[in-house]
């Protein structure tokens, strides 16, 4: 059934907001990369299973980063995605630096840029040494904030740094494109991360970001709300704000909240069983090994090896590039 939302907006401005168009033209480069092996199944099952992939959050899975930042679905999917597969990280206490955790990154997009994982880093570590060790969650949520946010961002340093050398935030040249490609700003000096600006002017040019652009930003009320505790504030201490804020964490939706981020039953139920399994086909292979007739033994493990060499010689459906290889 349509929503009230689907049916209160113009169908051009309804595809424009889900970016529809992007992933038609994904699906159609996709299908016309794989015709040779996607003609033995049919179009119609293409389609079907590519939007089922978007659907899940799985098209996002070793792609490139261009297509991985291209749409807020696409870096909400990748987020979670982050999440599930290394949330074992962060439960069994283990402490990374900032380029091991871009090696996992790389894991799900092998492309991915650095320059985002220092940037998420930095807001953990704030005037520390770059290669100092950083927890699972602490990492997750400051780089939730810089890659989502990532325009959004770039922005805000550029009117910090105004404010800081008494420029009027409001003739900054604010970029406006999806694209990702900004000019360079100069980096934050260290009296500028000292110093801080007043936290109610800020929230002023700010605000009027947000109001004038249509990209993604966090809600304005939320902004508001993780600022009014302070007078003065640096640009880090701010995204490390937005980074801690829960309600900026809900209305994002991506990952859980922090007391619930090593907790995903699905997962934990699905590892559990492939634990038990294990464990019993090793105590099952010792205790025959210990039975007379181990040779007999060796045989039907030669057979068990033969049959399964087989089954997996059967061919099986092309497995398309936007789904994990099982």
């Amino acid at each position: 059934m349509l929503s009230p939302e689907r049916l209160a907006l113009p169908d051009y401005e309804y595809l424009a907001q889900r970016h529809v168009l992007t992933y038609m033209e994904d699906a159609v480069c996709q299908l016309l990369e794989n015709r040779e092996d996607i003609s033995q199944y049919g179009i119609a099952r293409f389609f079907t299973e590519y939007f089922n992939s978007v659907c899940q959050g799985t098209h996002i899975l070793f792609r490139e980063f261009s297509f991985v930042q291209a749409t807020p679905h696409n870096r909400v999917s990748f987020l979670r995605a982050f999440w599930r597969c290394f949330r074992t990280v962060g439960k069994n206490g283990d402490l990374l630096t900032m380029k091991e955790y871009h090696c996992l990154l790389q894991l799900l997009c092998p492309d991915f840029p650095l320059e985002l994982t220092q940037k998420a880093a930095r807001i953990v570590l704030m005037d520390d040494a770059m290669d100092c060790l950083m927890s699972f969650s602490d990492f997750l949520f400051a780089f939730q904030i810089q890659f989502y946010y990532s325009e959004f961002l770039d922005s805000v340093a550029a009117i910090y740094e105004d404010l800081l050398s008494g420029k009027n935030p409001n003739t900054v040249i604010v970029p406006t494109s999806s694209s990702g490609q900004h000019r360079q700003r100069p980096a934050l000096g260290e009296a500028g991360m000292l110093e801080g600006v007043e936290a109610s002017l800020f929230y002023q040019c700010l605000e009027n970001l947000c109001d004038r652009h249509k990209y993604s930003c966090p809600p304005p009320a939320l902004v508001k709300e993780a600022l009014s505790n302070v007078q003065r504030l640096t640009f880090y201490g701010f995204l490390m704000a937005l980074s801690k804020h829960h309600g900026i964490n809900q209305a994002l939706g991506a990952l859980p909240d922090k007391g619930d981020l090593m907790h995903d039953p699905a997962m934990d139920e699905e590892l559990e069983r492939l634990v038990v399994r294990s464990k019993l086909q090793r105590t099952s292979r010792q205790h025959r090994a210990k039975e007379p007739g181990a040779f007999g033994f060796q045989r039907r493990e030669k057979q068990e090896a033969l049959e399964r060499v087989s089954s997996a010689s059967v061919p099986t459906p092309y497995h398309y590039r936007w789904e994990p290889r099982e």
